[in-house]
């Protein structure tokens, strides 16, 4: 237990007053590592669409052990089997499952560490966090990685109804005011069991349930997959391109250490070592939101242009198609920007770009929801509902997008 006479609870927005179990967690929320959430964004850029969307990981983290200790709560309460050492570990790996986040969160995932999720540089951190804490962390590691023999311990984790899931949908809902994502996540954990070693919902729970799936497909569409919001990534991630370009050719780049190493060096998994994991540590939003500030005012044209439309939200036109995007289309605006800024091919494709967006609200072929029938029997929540448009949801929706300047139209 907790010796400390320091805080021992959290105030938060959604839940109330979160309890810290126990004086590891206690310790690793006081660990600078875990402290540097509080500098990360949840959402990215998304404020940039919508205001009140300026939530941080830190949040999330804690609201996601919160329910994480609701749940378990709920599964001893009926009998399933879950040691006080098991108890621990899932709340340190549901603490710690986002602690591998970069600056802006998903929005610059393979352009600071190339190659690299975000999940990789967590476990990263985990294992260095065990090191420090005498090995305490081993069990949440193996819960963590899934290779633990309980597999409902990892589903709780990482699943398509785990606890990230529930807190990050009506945190992020919260936050946003788009109230279609709010979910009633204290009733879907009450209504949790573990039939078999997995993961499963109790007939009475199918229709949270699919208000669980519908949310997550709004907040897709209407949040997380909104065209201002890509744009203001592709920005994000086209000026730290730039950046690094103009560096290698010599010129002076003004930004914090930590975002010069990763500006200077490519690292990938294979080179991502303890030295580099600290390095990491010591980044976050305000290093990269400080250096786009700075080179606003650089001599290169696409640099300052980029991070000036970012800064001040001059943002590309962004049109959304449900087929791909004309060649012809493409050069003709490419073919416009190159003539009005005199640029070449190449630097033009900083300010015209292409791509494609997904959304699946439900895979019915990874780790699905089972729901358990009065009969004992288990049945796939898509077959068992009868809303037709959960089998909808099941599928993947495509849409294809294409940005340039307004003023080139």
């Amino acid at each position: 237990m907790i010796n400390s006479r320091k805080l021992k609870i959290f105030n938060d927005p959604i839940y109330g007053f979160i309890t810290i179990p126990n004086g590891l967690i206690f310790d690793l929320i006081g660990h600078p590592y875990f402290q540097r959430l509080r500098r990360i964004s949840q959402m990215g850029l998304s404020y940039l669409v919508y205001p009140g969307a300026h939530h941080t990981r830190f949040h999330h983290a804690l609201g996601s052990m919160h329910l994480m200790q609701k749940a378990l709560q709920v599964l001893k309460y009926k009998g399933v089997d879950i040691t006080e050492e098991e108890e621990e570990g899932l709340c340190c790996a549901i603490l710690l499952h986002d602690i591998g986040h970069g600056p802006f969160s998903h929005a610059m995932e393979h352009s600071i560490v190339e190659s690299t999720d975000h999940e990789y540089i967590s476990l990263q951190f985990m294992h260095a966090l065990n090191e420090i804490f005498d090995g305490r962390l081993s069990m949440a590691i193996s819960i963590f990685k899934g290779q633990y023999e309980k597999r409902f311990l990892n589903q709780l984790v990482s699943s398509q109804l785990d606890m990230d899931r529930l807190d990050y949908l009506k945190r992020d809902s919260f936050y946003t005011g788009v109230a279609e994502g709010n979910i009633n996540s204290e009733r879907l954990i009450t209504m949790l069991n573990v039939v078999g070693g997995n993961l499963v919902v109790e007939e009475k729970g199918i229709y949270s349930v699919e208000k669980f799936l519908m949310a997550r497909r709004f907040m897709y569409w209407q949040v997380y997959l909104h065209k201002t919001g890509i744009v203001a990534e592709q920005l994000l991630i086209r000026i730290l391109k730039r950046a690094k370009e103009i560096m290698g050719e010599g010129q002076v780049i003004v930004c914090s250490d930590a975002l010069r190493f990763f500006m200077e060096h490519r690292i990938e998994k294979e080179n991502f070592d303890l030295k580099i994991l600290n390095i990491f540590s010591k980044l976050d939003d305000v290093d990269v939101l400080g250096a786009i500030k700075s080179w606003q005012d650089h001599d290169d044209f696409i640099l300052s242009k980029l991070c000036e439309m970012l800064i001040n939200r001059w943002f590309l036109k962004v049109k959304l198609k449900n087929s791909p995007i004309a060649d012809t289309v493409f050069q003709k605006h490419t073919s416009r920007v190159r003539e009005k800024y005199t640029l070449t091919e190449s630097e033009a494709a900083y300010f015209v770009f292409k791509g494609v967006i997904e959304n699946r609200a439900y895979d019915r072929h990874h780790q699905n929801i089972n729901i358990l029938r009065k009969n004992k029997k288990l049945i796939d929540v898509a077959k068992a509902s009868d809303q037709l448009n959960l089998k909808a949801l099941s599928k993947t929706v495509t849409k294809y997008y294409i940005c340039y300047p307004k003023d080139s139209v």
